[in-house]
């Protein structure tokens, strides 16, 4: 064979070669990518041939595929009645926009794509029927989901309330309820008319006044959490051995350590109960005083930087969250406690300070268990299409940031907080009034903060809810907005006889 036909005989076989490479990778390794691209549409296509699984709360079905004689054989549908309250767990499910929320976390268990459900699929393939995908059960409890969002959308707000709420069952971890307000219709995004499609997505991805309808706001948004974090900087006290009857300032002002700015308490008032200018750890967090906590991080504690930081972290701040098996895109954070100044703000919830309406949950959840921190879950079982049992979610313990005895005094101390702020002695709270991007004198209605557990002994719920335009002006506080929607939610998960 000549030199001419080798050298042709050779390129062909690198051809071959550099097909079959390629093959290889646009089928095994490129296979996911250009299966989940939108503009795939024969993949999605062939999605709406099979029936999609459910997906249930307490027993109610709160997203579903029905039947129709359409090129798309099925339409996703979410019940018209509670469509809006749910879908910050549900998401949705649309032909143009793809998916969001548990239909995406869950996309293979819905869709019938799972490796768990290969028998399934064989089975139907050998009986001659179509193929179907198995069912998401939540740990969701309906009624309190919903008195959450109602109490949102009818808070001491202009127009509803814009915020979260969560609730968690302290002893499991188990997601009660993801309330965020204002909201949007899954059902508009899932509809077969692109037209209907189209217009809901142009109106809620460009909202006017902020609303941001498709914002997950438990689980996507940061905020200062104010006194709420007093919760936090009490636990790093009590594990630096300060007793609650310690004496610290009842001043109306302090100067910030190396700084000529001054902190002061709410309405620029002496903290109440005060016995030669000062009042006790417990008085303070009874009446929310802002000096006194400084005072306490500041001069108290024997090494206050690491100390706060510690315990914050100890609680779950400035770490990922993991998937509830939503993803939790905003990280909790200390923030910057470098110097006396940023530690004496950050010590009452302000400077960087910032946290998730979820991560204030798991700390209210965590005090309600004894000082033990249990990993948040939004997904109690997974179901094949015949209704078997493909995994169930067990309660994992994370850590534990305090001791029983810590995590009794703070819940006494909360009690009385409670108390303070015209709540029932059933209940265990503190609440939050946080000044944020403009700061004092700005007249920016500041962030209301309430996060609670009850009964406040064997607590069935934990409760974190903000609001972010309370009607009530630079007068807007977390007694007064965001505490009764708490109470709500918690009276509503009690009236209900607790956990499943």
């Amino acid at each position: 064979m000549n030199k001419p036909i080798q050298r042709v005989g050779l390129f062909v076989c690198l051809l071959v070669v550099a097909l079959l490479a390629n093959a290889t990778y646009i089928q095994v390794i490129h296979a996911n990518e250009l299966r989940s691209d939108s503009r795939n549409s024969r993949v999605l296509i062939d999605e709406y041939a099979r029936q999609r699984g459910a997906i249930t709360a307490g027993g109610d079905v709160i997203a579903s595929s029905d039947p129709t004689d359409g090129r798309l054989r099925f339409l996703r549908t979410y019940p018209a009645d509670t469509a809006m309250a749910f879908a910050p767990v549900t998401g949705y499910f649309s032909f143009q926009y793809r998916s969001s929320g548990l239909e995406l976390a869950e996309d293979a268990i819905l869709n019938g794509n799972d490796d768990r459900l290969f028998g399934q699929r064989f089975m139907d393939m050998f009986a001659g029927r179509d193929p179907r995908g198995g069912n998401v059960l939540t740990t969701i409890r309906p009624e309190v989901q919903k008195a959450a969002y109602e109490a949102l959308r009818n808070g001491r707000c202009d127009g509803g309330c814009r915020g979260a709420v969560v609730a968690i069952e302290p002893s499991t971890g188990k997601i009660l309820a993801l309330a965020s307000s204002p909201s949007y219709d899954p059902n508009k995004l899932a509809s077969h008319n692109q037209q209907v499609r189209e217009n809901a997505w142009t109106s809620w991805s460009n909202p006017p006044n902020k609303a941001d309808p498709m914002l997950n706001r438990p689980l996507d948004q940061l905020y200062p959490p104010g006194s709420t974090f007093k919760v936090i900087t009490t636990a790093a006290a009590l594990r630096d051995g300060v007793d609650p009857n310690i004496r610290l300032t009842a001043a109306r002002s302090i100067t910030l350590p190396g700084s000529t700015a001054t902190l002061t308490n709410y309405g620029n008032q002496t903290c109440p109960g005060a016995v030669g200018g000062t009042v006790t750890l417990a008085q303070a967090f009874q009446y929310s005083c802002n000096t006194a906590f400084v005072d306490l991080v500041v001069n108290k504690l024997k090494q206050p930087e690491t100390t706060l930081a510690e315990t914050a972290k100890r609680f779950g701040l400035d770490e990922a969250t993991q998937a509830i098996p939503l993803p939790v895109r905003a990280k909790s954070t200390l923030g910057d406690v470098s110097d006396r100044a940023a530690l004496g703000q950050s010590a009452i919830g302000q400077y960087n300070v910032r946290m998730s309406a979820l991560q204030n949950a798991i700390i209210a959840a965590t005090v309600a268990n004894g000082g033990v921190r249990m990993q948040p879950y939004l997904v109690d079982k997974l179901q094949g299409p015949d209704l078997r049992t493909l995994s169930t979610t067990s309660p994992a313990t994370v850590n534990e940031p305090i001791t029983a005895a810590q995590a009794a005094t703070l819940t006494s101390l909360m009690i009385d907080s409670e108390r303070q702020s015209g709540g029932p002695a059933t209940i265990a709270s503190k609440t939050g009034t946080a000044e944020h991007s403009a700061g004092p004198g700005s007249g920016e209605v500041p962030y209301a903060w309430y996060i609670a557990f009850g009964p406040s002994t064997n607590a069935q719920i934990a409760v974190a809810v903000v609001v972010e335009n309370g009607q009530l002006g630079t007068g807007t506080t977390g007694a007064a907005v965001a505490a009764p929607i708490g109470r709500d939610v918690i009276e509503a998960a009690l009236r209900g006889g607790g956990g499943r």
